[in-house]
C-alpha cells in the first residue's frame, strides 16, 4: 500500500507509541509505523525532498497535529512520548484532530498547499537538516571522506585514518575508540556520498571487506538506509555495523559544532515582583 495522508496515519502513530511503551524516538516511531501499516520498501524509501522520505514527512506532520491536540509530547532530545491523555487514548478522531489542533493556531495552514509547496511545520526536524545535506551533497566524494574523518576525531576517536584506496572493498578508513582509557575499539569505516538509499547489498559487501581486520564497522551516509540493510547490519551472527544516515550525520555535526552556528537569542524581561518592595 502507499504511503497514507497524514491524517490517516494519526491512528497508527498513536498505536505505535502505545506499543513501543509510551516513548520512542523518531526512527522507532517511523519503524514500527511502517510495520503496523505493512508498508514496502518502495513505499518506505519513497523521498519527498532531500532526505526525507514521504513517510517521515507525512509522521512529522501527524505528530505536530496530535501535539497541538495534547496526545503527545517531544523533549529536547528528540524523545516523543504519549501525555496523559494520550496514554488513556487508545481510538482517535481525525477529524476533531484537525479542527481543534487548528483552532490552537499552530497548524492552521492547508495541508494540501504546504505538501505540495514542500513547507514544513514549525516542529518538523528535518528542516535544517535537508539544509545541511544538502550543502554536503556539493562537496567531493573525496572531501566528504575528510568531513567523516573530522566527526569522527570530534567524537572522541583516535588515529582516525582516510585511506580510499581503490579495490580496498569500498574501505575508506579506520579508527580507534578508547573507552575510559582501558578498552579499545578498532573500527572501519565506509562513507557514501548519496543520494539513493543504500541497500542490505552494500551492508553486505562492506562486512565482507571488514572480514579479518575488524569486529566493528561504521557506515556513514548522507542518505537512507532500506529496511532490508537496518536488519543485515545487525543480524545475529553476523560482525554488527552502525549505520549513520544523513539526519544522524547532520545531529552529530551540530552537536560537535562543524558547519553549524547555533543562535541563541537572549528574552529580557522586568520582575515586577522585586520591585514589590520599592513601592
Amino acid at each position: 500500500m502507499a504511503v497514507p495522508k497524514f491524517d490517516e496515519l494519526f491512528q497508527s502513530l498513536m498505536d505505535a507509541l502505545h506499543v513501543l511503551g509510551g516513548s520512542a524516538s523518531i526512527v522507532e516511531i517511523d519503524d514500527k509505523v511502517s510495520e503496523i501499516l505493512k508498508l514496502n520498501d518502495e513505499d518506505i524509501n519513497e523521498i519527498h525532498k532531500g532526505n526525507t522520505s514521504v513517510l517521515s514527512y507525512r509522521l512529522a506532520w501527524a505528530r505536530s497535529y496530535l501535539k497541538d491536540y495534547g496526545l503527545i509530547e517531544n523533549s529536547t532530545r528528540g524523545v516523543w512520548r504519549l501525555t496523559h491523555l494520550g496514554q488513556d487514548t487508545n481510538k482517535v478522531d481525525k477529524v476533531v484532530i484537525k479542527r481543534v489542533a487548528r483552532q490552537r493556531g499552530k497548524t492552521q495552514v492547508d495541508i494540501e498547499t504546504i505538501t505540495n509547496e514542500g513547507i514544513a511545520p514549525n516542529n518538523i526536524e528535518s528542516t535544517w537538516q535537508d539544509a545541511l545535506i544538502e550543502r554536503i551533497l556539493k562537496i567531493t566524494p573525496k572531501s566528504f571522506e575528510q568531513l567523516c574523518q573530522r566527526v569522527l576525531r570530534e567524537a572522541g576517536f583516535v588515529q582516525v585514518e582516510v585511506t580510499g584506496r581503490s579495490g580496498d572493498g569500498g574501505i575508506d578508513g579506520r579508527g580507534i575508540l578508547k573507552m575510559n582509557g582501558l578498552l579499545s575499539y578498532h573500527i572501519i569505516f565506509q562513507c557514501k556520498r548519496y543520494q539513493n538509499v543504500v541497500s542490505s547489498k552494500e551492508i553486505r559487501d562492506f562486512r565482507g571487506a571488514m572480514q579479518g581486520r575488524t569486529d566493528k564497522g561504521i557506515f556513514i551516509t548522507t542518505s537512507t538506509f532500506t529496511r532490508d540493510a537496518k536488519q543485515e547490519a545487525t543480524r545475529d551472527g553476523a560482525p554488527p555495523i552502525d549505520l549513520i544516515d544523513g539526519n544522524s550525520l547532520a545531529e552529530k555535526m551540530k552537536e560537535l559544532g562543524l558547519g553549524v552556528d547555533i543562535k541563541i537569542e537572549e528574552n529580557i524581561s522586568l520582575n515586577e515582583l522585586f520591585f514589590e518592595e520599592y513601592k
